[in-house]
């Protein structure tokens, strides 16, 4: 008999590159705050965050990290532009854009938390906490985040009280991106402004066209997100890339109105096949994929699944006596470089060595060195 049963093919996307100032700064401050402490980023993320003078950490902690005063649309010409903008904002309207996902329904629920009322939020220091620990439970148990260990109530008060105080939170966020700007991110995006517009310009000689965009993002930067991104990306219709020379192995996928238009932040680089060389570009990746092997712990664990075909997380925490902590950093790190293949058996996490990415790491390294 035959199956008449029919399977819905996935939906092409639109693919296309671009090199967008003001997502480019938005992921570089994101970057340079504890929310992304993790290894594997490039040594121009480690030593601007650790020079940053500890009064201005803090204040970058408070608006990029606690506030979420970036906004992640891609409509303005400059970073400058945009802090102009913020600056003509009506003070309340700005700190309206920083709490507007705490009282909206489809961005908490998700998280098996209720949203907020506004009035509520500003006038009950309780309720603000409560919610942010609701928060903390969330990505704990979703996505292992354990080197944040506690909910910083301080710093949450100290919010609180800027959103209570919304001509000081403007002021402040205004100066601070000011600064970061002109002392910290404009000589870094001039320097690297050629690398990023060489990558798109390698990126669009190649077709893109019968890709879903799972598959696109397979194709663009090695990793299989489907078991993390399927629903993010059901209504995405057009996907466009965009390099960072700071992303290192992680890719960000950004929240913008339009959810038909998908905007993904990956590690500038060449696509297979392309008909250039860059040694900038060839250098940038081959310090991304060997920095995740230059770490006594990440080759321990290379060599233990060299050994078995797959170990889940907690295998591997107990072959090696690590914390839960230091073998989901490392297991990111892996994981995001292509090393190791992950896959979720029931609630844990396992993982397999992609042999393909070693092999093919041999051999961009012998390409580097000879050509």
């Amino acid at each position: 008999m035959v199956d008449q049963r029919l399977i819905l093919a996935p939906q092409t996307v639109k693919v296309s590159f671009a090199v967008e100032p003001v997502l480019i700064a938005t992921d570089t401050l994101l970057l340079l705050s504890s929310f992304d402490n993790q290894s594997g980023f490039p040594d121009w993320v480690t030593r601007t965050r650790e020079n940053l003078p500890p009064e201005r950490k803090h204040l970058h902690e408070l608006l990029v990290n606690g506030m979420k005063i970036l906004d992640h649309e891609p409509q303005w010409q400059s970073f400058p532009e945009y802090i102009d903008y913020l600056a003509a904002l009506d003070p309340e309207a700005l700190r309206d854009k920083s709490i507007e996902w705490m009282c909206t329904p489809e961005k908490v629920e998700s998280m098996g938390i209720e949203p907020l009322e506004k009035e509520k939020l500003l006038g009950d220091l309780d309720v603000f906490l409560n919610f942010h620990q609701g928060v903390h439970a969330y990505y704990q148990r979703e996505y292992g985040k354990d080197h944040d260990e506690y909910v910083d109530v301080p710093l949450l008060t100290e919010i609180h009280a800027l959103y209570n105080d919304p001509q000081r939170l403007q002021n402040m966020a205004v100066e601070h991106l000011r600064y970061m700007w002109d002392d910290v991110l404009e000589p870094e995006w001039r320097r690297t402004l050629p690398m990023l517009e060489e990558s798109v310009r390698a990126f669009q000689q190649l077709d893109y066209s019968s890709l879903s965009a799972l598959d696109a993002i397979r194709v663009v930067t090695g990793r299989d997100l489907t078991g993390m991104w399927a629903d993010k990306l059901s209504a995405i219709r057009e996907l466009v890339f965009v390099p960072s020379a700071h992303i290192g192995p992680y890719v960000r996928l950004f929240d913008v109105a339009d959810q038909t238009v998908g905007y993904l932040m990956f590690g500038a680089r060449l696509p297979a096949g392309a008909r250039t060389y860059s040694p900038a570009l060839s250098r940038s990746e081959l310090l991304v994929r060997l920095s995740a092997l230059a770490d006594d712990t990440r080759l321990q664990i290379l060599e233990l699944l060299a050994q078995h075909e797959e170990l889940c997380a907690q295998d591997i925490i107990t072959m090696l006596d690590l914390s839960q902590s230091s073998a989901s950093r490392h297991l990111r790190q892996l994981t995001a470089t292509g090393y190791l293949i992950e896959q979720r058996r029931d609630v844990a996490k396992c993982y397999r060595m992609n042999l393909d990415r070693v092999e093919d790491t041999l051999q961009a390294l012998q390409r580097f060195l000879t050509t």
